[in-house]
């Protein structure tokens, strides 16, 4: 039997949300700390500035992490990668030089506490089921899912966006059900969420950082002319069309 404090709520930390099997743990503040850094440390912690660590709480399930983002197995805890053969690490290989996501993602199952390293960036746990089965994800963004979600490599339908828009020429889905882990440029106080019911969003750069399968994206002239571009000062802008939902950062 495993029992450990970093599942309880202490003076140092706290966990502030839970989802599926997943909790995240925010440090309140850096008590370890020198004279010479205690006051740059006390002020970042005033301004949401915290280590942020995602423990998996593993009771026969499973999860996908990304490759070396581990800290510590407690329990009976048993790790696989996802390769298959020398060809299946060949295609996991190219699709991880094209998304910036590790072309290993090992799989933890069994019974303990899967403990992943701690950032600064900020965390969203998101359910697929808020997002009909699919999303699609800026590069680098991955961190954890549950078995239950599928990855894949999805490219572009258009050149124009892929060189225009960006967001890069591939990009990581998620597909399935279950709740995927994500590091956000942005915390969730601050994520713009639109959703879109057969109409169009334009966005005046790459502020987008997830956003349905389902939508279809293309760069265009913010104006009908290409003159009325220039005067408007605008230029192109990111264009999504149809029906889903698209996670914006207001500020990148």
């Amino acid at each position: 039997m495993i029992r450990t404090n970093l599942v309880q709520n202490t003076e140092a930390h706290r966990i502030v949300q839970t989802a599926g099997c997943f909790s995240l743990l925010e440090y309140q503040k850096d008590v370890s700390v020198s004279r010479d850094t205690a006051q740059s440390a006390y002020f970042a912690s005033k301004m949401n500035v915290h280590k942020r660590q995602v423990i998996a709480s593993l009771n026969g399930n499973s999860v996908v992490v990304q490759g070396g983002a581990m800290q510590m197995m407690l329990g009976d805890v048993n790790i696989h990668t996802n390769i298959k053969g020398a060809g299946d690490f060949a295609k996991k290989l190219i699709g991880s030089k094209v998304t910036g996501e590790s072309a290993v993602k090992p799989r933890y199952g069994g019974r303990g506490y899967l403990i992943l390293e701690p950032t600064y960036r900020y965390i969203l746990f998101e359910d697929l089921a808020n997002w009909n089965g699919n999303m699609v994800i800026e590069d680098g963004m991955f961190m954890a899912c549950e078995d239950t979600v599928n990855l894949s490599v999805v490219a572009r339908s258009t050149i124009s966006s892929a060189a225009l828009g960006g967001e890069g020429l591939f990009n990581t889905a998620l597909t399935g059900h279950g709740i995927a882990v994500l590091e956000s440029p942005v915390p969730r106080e601050e994520v713009i969420v639109v959703d879109v019911e057969n109409d169009t969003v334009k966005i005046d750069g790459n502020m987008a950082f997830a956003w349905s399968n389902t939508l279809t994206f293309t760069v265009e002239r913010s104006t009908s002319s290409l003159v009325g571009s220039a005067a408007s000062g605008e230029g192109l802008v990111n264009v999504y069309r149809g029906t889903g939902r698209i996670l914006i950062a207001p500020v990148r």
